[in-house]
Protein backbone atom coordinates (compact mmCIF):
# COMPACT_ATOMS: atom_id res chain seq x y z
CA UNK A 1 0.00 0.00 0.00
CA UNK A 2 1.38 3.61 -0.78
CA UNK A 3 2.59 5.83 1.88
CA UNK A 4 0.58 8.89 1.78
CA UNK A 5 1.63 12.34 3.82
CA UNK A 6 -0.92 13.65 5.09
CA UNK A 7 -0.95 16.62 2.42
CA UNK A 8 -0.82 14.54 -0.43
CA UNK A 9 -3.67 12.46 1.09
CA UNK A 10 -5.88 15.68 1.44
CA UNK A 11 -4.93 16.65 -1.76
CA UNK A 12 -5.95 13.82 -3.59
CA UNK A 13 -9.18 13.53 -1.06
CA UNK A 14 -10.38 16.76 -2.44
CA UNK A 15 -9.59 15.93 -5.95
CA UNK A 16 -11.57 13.06 -5.88
CA UNK A 17 -14.72 14.90 -4.90
CA UNK A 18 -14.75 17.56 -7.74
CA UNK A 19 -15.96 17.40 -11.18
CA UNK A 20 -12.71 16.23 -13.33
CA UNK A 21 -10.49 15.27 -10.26
CA UNK A 22 -9.61 18.75 -10.17
CA UNK A 23 -6.51 18.96 -7.22
CA UNK A 24 -6.84 22.77 -7.33
CA UNK A 25 -7.23 24.71 -5.36
CA UNK A 26 -5.14 23.48 -2.59
CA UNK A 27 -5.55 23.47 1.30
CA UNK A 28 -5.08 27.79 1.92
CA UNK A 29 -2.29 26.83 4.45
CA UNK A 30 -0.46 25.29 1.31
CA UNK A 31 1.26 27.58 -0.73
CA UNK A 32 5.05 28.80 -2.48
CA UNK A 33 7.61 26.85 -2.65
CA UNK A 34 5.60 24.16 -0.01
CA UNK A 35 3.12 23.25 -2.39
CA UNK A 36 5.31 23.33 -5.44
CA UNK A 37 7.36 20.71 -3.55
CA UNK A 38 4.48 18.85 -2.68
CA UNK A 39 3.31 19.30 -6.80
CA UNK A 40 6.76 17.71 -7.63
CA UNK A 41 6.79 14.74 -5.45
CA UNK A 42 3.37 14.18 -6.76
CA UNK A 43 3.73 14.12 -10.54
CA UNK A 44 7.22 12.03 -9.53
CA UNK A 45 4.75 9.39 -8.10
CA UNK A 46 1.80 9.70 -10.94
CA UNK A 47 -0.46 10.62 -8.42
CA UNK A 48 -1.40 14.37 -10.39
CA UNK A 49 -0.92 15.77 -13.47
CA UNK A 50 -0.31 18.62 -15.69
CA UNK A 51 -3.46 19.29 -18.16
CA UNK A 52 -4.22 22.48 -20.10
CA UNK A 53 -6.76 24.25 -18.43
CA UNK A 54 -10.15 25.40 -19.84
CA UNK A 55 -9.53 29.47 -18.56
CA UNK A 56 -13.14 30.15 -20.46
CA UNK A 57 -14.97 28.27 -17.64
CA UNK A 58 -12.86 29.63 -14.86
CA UNK A 59 -10.80 26.00 -14.26
CA UNK A 60 -7.82 26.70 -11.60
CA UNK A 61 -4.93 27.36 -13.00
CA UNK A 62 -1.86 25.58 -11.32
CA UNK A 63 1.37 27.77 -13.40
CA UNK A 64 1.31 29.86 -16.68
CA UNK A 65 2.76 28.03 -19.40
CA UNK A 66 3.82 30.92 -21.57
CA UNK A 67 1.90 30.66 -24.96
CA UNK A 68 -1.48 32.44 -23.46
CA UNK A 69 -2.73 29.00 -21.80
CA UNK A 70 -2.20 27.85 -18.20
CA UNK A 71 -2.02 24.36 -16.71
CA UNK A 72 -4.36 22.67 -14.19
CA UNK A 73 -3.58 19.45 -11.93
CA UNK A 74 -5.71 16.66 -11.82
CA UNK A 75 -5.43 13.70 -9.61
CA UNK A 76 -4.76 10.16 -11.74
CA UNK A 77 -5.90 6.64 -11.47
CA UNK A 78 -2.90 5.83 -9.20
CA UNK A 79 -3.47 8.70 -7.20
CA UNK A 80 -7.70 7.83 -6.48
CA UNK A 81 -6.18 4.08 -6.00
CA UNK A 82 -3.38 5.22 -3.89
CA UNK A 83 -6.50 6.85 -1.36
CA UNK A 84 -8.44 3.34 -2.13
CA UNK A 85 -10.50 4.83 -4.73
CA UNK A 86 -11.46 2.78 -7.81
CA UNK A 87 -10.79 4.61 -10.85
CA UNK A 88 -13.88 4.95 -13.34
CA UNK A 89 -13.78 2.74 -16.00
CA UNK A 90 -11.19 4.66 -18.58
CA UNK A 91 -11.84 4.49 -22.14
CA UNK A 92 -9.61 2.22 -23.92
CA UNK A 93 -9.25 3.79 -27.38
CA UNK A 94 -6.58 5.92 -28.46
CA UNK A 95 -7.06 9.61 -27.99
CA UNK A 96 -8.45 11.10 -31.06
CA UNK A 97 -9.94 8.01 -32.49
CA UNK A 98 -13.70 8.13 -33.90
CA UNK A 99 -16.30 5.04 -33.05
CA UNK A 100 -17.02 3.11 -36.54
CA UNK A 101 -20.58 4.76 -38.03
CA UNK A 102 -23.48 3.18 -37.29
CA UNK A 103 -26.77 2.32 -38.91
CA UNK A 104 -29.65 4.26 -37.38
CA UNK A 105 -32.33 2.39 -36.75
CA UNK A 106 -35.50 2.45 -39.08
CA UNK A 107 -38.85 2.50 -37.30
CA UNK A 108 -39.63 -1.24 -38.70
CA UNK A 109 -35.58 -2.68 -37.18
CA UNK A 110 -36.03 -4.05 -33.87
CA UNK A 111 -33.61 -2.33 -31.51
CA UNK A 112 -31.72 -4.57 -28.51
CA UNK A 113 -32.06 -2.50 -25.53
CA UNK A 114 -29.13 -0.83 -23.64
CA UNK A 115 -27.20 -3.27 -21.15
CA UNK A 116 -27.36 -1.94 -17.91
CA UNK A 117 -24.64 -0.34 -16.77
CA UNK A 118 -21.87 -2.25 -14.89
CA UNK A 119 -21.67 -1.73 -11.14
CA UNK A 120 -18.67 -0.99 -9.98
CA UNK A 121 -16.70 -3.43 -7.09
CA UNK A 122 -13.96 -2.07 -4.59
CA UNK A 123 -10.84 -4.58 -5.54
CA UNK A 124 -10.56 -7.13 -2.36
CA UNK A 125 -7.91 -6.27 0.16
CA UNK A 126 -7.92 -2.73 -0.53
CA UNK A 127 -8.73 0.03 2.56
CA UNK A 128 -12.07 0.91 0.80
CA UNK A 129 -12.88 -2.90 1.02
CA UNK A 130 -11.91 -2.71 4.46
CA UNK A 131 -13.84 0.45 5.06
CA UNK A 132 -17.13 -1.12 3.53
CA UNK A 133 -16.91 -4.56 5.25
CA UNK A 134 -16.66 -2.65 8.67
CA UNK A 135 -19.48 -0.66 7.75
CA UNK A 136 -21.76 -3.21 6.98
CA UNK A 137 -20.60 -5.26 9.82
CA UNK A 138 -23.95 -5.34 11.91
CA UNK A 139 -22.42 -3.14 15.01
CA UNK A 140 -20.85 -0.65 11.85
CA UNK A 141 -17.95 1.20 12.73
CA UNK A 142 -16.93 4.84 13.96
CA UNK A 143 -14.52 7.21 12.53
CA UNK A 144 -12.14 6.38 15.57
CA UNK A 145 -12.50 2.61 14.60
CA UNK A 146 -11.95 3.17 10.90
CA UNK A 147 -8.97 5.15 11.34
CA UNK A 148 -7.15 2.38 13.50
CA UNK A 149 -7.98 0.21 10.84
CA UNK A 150 -7.25 1.97 7.79
CA UNK A 151 -4.30 4.32 9.35
CA UNK A 152 -6.42 7.24 7.66
CA UNK A 153 -7.36 10.52 9.05
CA UNK A 154 -10.48 11.83 10.19
CA UNK A 155 -11.23 13.67 7.20
CA UNK A 156 -9.99 11.40 4.61
CA UNK A 157 -12.57 8.38 6.26
CA UNK A 158 -15.66 10.89 5.75
CA UNK A 159 -14.18 12.14 2.08
CA UNK A 160 -14.26 8.35 1.00
CA UNK A 161 -17.40 7.55 2.68
CA UNK A 162 -19.40 10.61 0.96
CA UNK A 163 -17.01 10.29 -2.44
CA UNK A 164 -16.09 6.58 -3.03
CA UNK A 165 -19.25 5.07 -1.09
CA UNK A 166 -22.00 7.33 -1.55
CA UNK A 167 -21.16 9.06 -5.00
CA UNK A 168 -19.27 6.91 -7.45
CA UNK A 169 -20.31 3.61 -5.48
CA UNK A 170 -24.14 4.79 -5.26
CA UNK A 171 -23.82 3.06 -1.50
CA UNK A 172 -26.15 4.66 0.89
CA UNK A 173 -24.37 5.25 4.40
CA UNK A 174 -26.78 5.81 7.36
CA UNK A 175 -25.44 6.98 10.82
CA UNK A 176 -26.93 7.40 14.63
CA UNK A 177 -25.20 7.89 18.06
CA UNK A 178 -25.06 4.89 19.71
CA UNK A 179 -24.81 5.38 23.90
CA UNK A 180 -21.17 5.13 25.29
CA UNK A 181 -19.51 4.67 21.37
CA UNK A 182 -20.99 8.07 19.90
CA UNK A 183 -21.59 7.89 15.87
CA UNK A 184 -21.77 4.67 14.12
CA UNK A 185 -21.84 4.45 10.42
CA UNK A 186 -23.27 1.83 9.05
CA UNK A 187 -24.39 0.43 5.13
CA UNK A 188 -27.27 -2.03 4.55
CA UNK A 189 -25.94 -5.61 4.70
CA UNK A 190 -24.87 -6.81 1.05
Amino acid sequence: MTKLSDTQAVILSAAAQRDGHNALPFPPNLRGGAAAKVVETMIAKGFLEEVDANLREGEPVWRETGDGHGATLVATDAGLAAIGIEPEDANTAPAGAMDAPTEEPTPDTPTEPDPAPKARTPREGTKQATLIAMLRAPDGATIGEIMVATGWQSHTVRGAMAGALKKKLGLEVSSEKVEGRGRVYKLPAA
